[in-house]
Formats: C-alpha cells, structure tokens, sequence
C-alpha cells in the first residue's frame, strides 16, 4: 500500500509539472499573436451581406458569414439618446438621428429582410451561437456629439461584451483613437486596430495598439509601412478590397487580414492560391 502511495505521489507531481510547464508556455505567447490567430485572412465587411441580398450590419449577414466559415465579421456599433447600443454603419437610421433617438423610436422601422435594428447584445448573442471560428470585429462609431460621450460608448461596449462572456471573441476596431485608448484603459487585454491610416505602425505599437486596419491604399503608398508593422509585432488588415488583384497585391506583401463585401471572391481567390 505505501508503494502504491509513492506511485501515486510521484504521478501527481509528473501531472502537476506538466500543466504548470503548459500554463506558463500559454502566459508566454503574447496577447497580440493569440488574440489575433484567425482561421482565415477573410474579414466579411458589415457581415456577408452582398451575395444573397442581406442588409447590411443584420444579424442574417452575420450568420451567413459565420456558415462561410469567415476569419471574422465586421460591424459597427451606435449608442441612442437612451444609452442603448445598436448596429449600424450611418449615424441615421430611417432619417432619424441614432444618437438623438430613443431605441423605442429606432424599433418603429425594420431591416429590409425585417429584422429590428439588432442591438449589441443580440448581435453578440447571435455571433456567439453555433460560431468555432468567425471572431467579432467590432467597430465602435465616433460620436456625432462630442468626443466625451464617444469614450464613454466605448467603455459601455466593452462592459457588455466582458459581461456576456465575449471577450476572447471580440476585436476592437474605430477611426477614433481616443476609442481605442478609452478601451486598452479599461482592458488592457484587448486586441485593437486603428483604421484611419495617418499612424505609422511604431506609433501604434508605442501606444499599444495592436493592429494597422488601413484602406489598402495606404498600403500601396506606404509599402513600407508593411515591413515596419512585422517589426513591431503590428497586424495589418486591409479594407475595403472587392477585386482580386488588390487581394493578391495584398496576400503577396505580407498583409494577414482582407476586409471585403465579396467573401466568397477572397476565399476562391485563396483556393486558388493554395492549389498553385
């Protein structure tokens, strides 16, 4: 029986030993390289929306980009007059102002399929469900009020998306910086890209930005703003690409993410490729 004890001692050391050896090769991967580990380079722009005639930013488009099995899809996120989160790209909705609105105001208008204007936690509710691989590129709206109020949507944003448990799903894109400053404040962990392409990728990695989500453009003007990124440990993503030869100008430099309205085009373009 004493043997039997010291066998099962020593197992229990061998077994302890090797979860902390996996514990601390986890810790040492950094959070970029982990956070940003997306099955494939297709980032469906407003969800995949184009193809089957869904509206653009519906929870429909999400779905069908999630069943192509994108490495991401991409939305973007308001805040009405009664602090209620919402999906949408144009800060009207229906002529009707979102940041002046209630969301009982927004609700009197539906989607062209009929669908409500989703809210942020439907959406990452439905982005959540039946999803192994399509993370969440949430793209948070610059205020049409003032920059205050826009640090405070983001700080609201990333509160409900820690409370639903989305936070390992979810990417942080805006146009605004101080958003994506107001979101690393609030979580350091958070993987976030800047899109307005006026920042070389040192500065972003200085200010712990984690990724360059440029128009393509920029690329093409500033090739060498692509080998500065793979320096500092930058991601880059390129949007909005429709046509396969940006794609393949794209794939061919380096860059690791496309943001397109044609998934099905980019991921045809990358069998292509792959069967070469």
């Amino acid at each position: 029986m004493k043997q039997n004890g010291r066998r099962n001692n020593t197992g229990s050391r061998v077994i302890l030993a090797v979860l902390l050896l996996v514990l601390l090769y986890a810790c040492s991967v950094p959070a970029k390289i982990k956070k940003t580990a997306l099955s494939n380079p297709v980032i469906a722009h407003r969800g995949a929306f184009k193809k089957n005639g869904f509206p653009e930013n519906s929870i429909a488009s999400l779905r069908e980009a999630i069943r192509l099995g994108c490495g991401g899809s991409e939305f973007d996120v308001r805040m009405t007059a009664d602090d209620s989160l919402v999906i949408n790209h144009d800060p009207e909705f229906h002529h009707l102002s979102i940041e002046q609105s209630t969301y009982a105001q927004l609700q009197a208008f539906s989607l062209s399929n009929g669908e409500k204007i989703p809210t942020l936690q439907e959406y990452l509710a439905a982005g959540l469900a039946n999803n192994p691989h399509t993370r969440l590129i949430c793209e948070i709206k610059p205020s049409t009020v003032n920059t205050e109020r826009g640090q405070r949507i983001a700080a609201k944003v990333v509160e409900l998306v820690e409370r639903v448990g989305a936070s390992s799903r979810v990417d942080y894109i805006s146009f605004d910086y101080a958003i994506l400053q107001k979101i690393i404040s609030v979580n350091p962990k958070a993987h976030t890209q800047y899109l307005d392409g006026n920042k070389a990728p040192a500065e972003l990695a200085k200010d712990k930005i984690a990724g360059a989500d440029y128009h393509y453009s920029v690329f093409k003007n500033k090739p060498e703003w692509i080998t500065e990124a793979n320096k500092h440990n930058i991601v880059l993503n390129a949007w909005t690409v429709n046509d396969t030869a940006t794609m393949h100008w794209l794939l061919d430099r380096g860059v690791q993410l496309i943001t397109t309205n044609e998934p099905e085009l980019l991921f045809s373009l990358l069998a292509e490729r792959k069967n070469k």
